[in-house]
């Protein structure tokens, strides 16, 4: 199903409201991050859905804890450092 168009204006500093109903229903809050394509006289906004870290860690905690298994700080910061590692030689 099509939506409907809305119109809005770019603020001397480059700002652009995206209007109420469409940050309502796309769930759009303050300091909500997007990537932003542009091409001839399009432009597009994706919103980036980040995962929240803490609760993504609690829960791998929890099912360590259920599974008994255990890792040191130590092993973890030497995991960290290796998929850093890997991402920086990538980039």
């Amino acid at each position: 199903m099509a939506e409907e168009p809305q119109v809005t204006t770019i603020s001397e500093k480059g700002q652009v409201v995206i209007p109420q109903s469409i940050r309502k229903q796309k769930r759009i809050k303050a300091k909500n991050k997007f990537i932003v394509y542009g091409k001839s006289d399009t432009i597009i906004m994706k919103k980036l859905e980040i995962p929240d870290l803490k609760k993504e860690l609690a829960s791998i905690f929890r099912m360590m804890d259920e599974k008994e298994l255990k890792i040191s700080d130590e092993e973890i910061e030497e995991e960290i450092s290796k998929i850093r590692k890997k991402t920086a030689c990538h980039s």
